[in-house]
């Protein structure tokens, strides 16, 4: 009986402190704390998987340049540098197909 009786008092005063608004905020914030890590690993996991896959079809691609592999990893000078090549070669695809050719085709990067 003493243990029911240590229990009951044990589960009202969680009760009474539980039931405050400030506590249920409390719980509230670090559920939404520990829910954001977990939806960041999982994202982070999805984002080095499609890397991975992507590397891949680069790597399988016959005249694919090797040299994109990973490009995630390099630094922000280096990303530029690609990405500005690229939008040279989109220019010059658009152009073309403004003077009536196809934009079709795998010029060199």
């Amino acid at each position: 009986m003493q243990t029911a009786t240590w229990y009951s008092g044990f589960a009202k005063t969680a009760s009474h402190f539980c039931g405050r608004p400030r506590t249920f905020a409390l719980a509230v914030a670090i559920i939404t704390f520990l829910m954001f890590f977990l939806i960041q690993n999982t994202q982070n996991r999805d984002t080095e998987a499609i890397q991975i896959k992507l590397d891949e079809l680069i790597r399988a691609t016959k005249g694919a340049h090797n040299a994109l592999l990973d490009l995630e990893e390099l630094e922000e000078e280096t990303l530029h540098a690609f990405r500005r090549k690229y939008q040279a070669l989109a220019s010059n695809a658009r152009a073309n197909l403004e003077r009536g050719s196809a934009d079709t085709g795998t010029p060199e990067a």
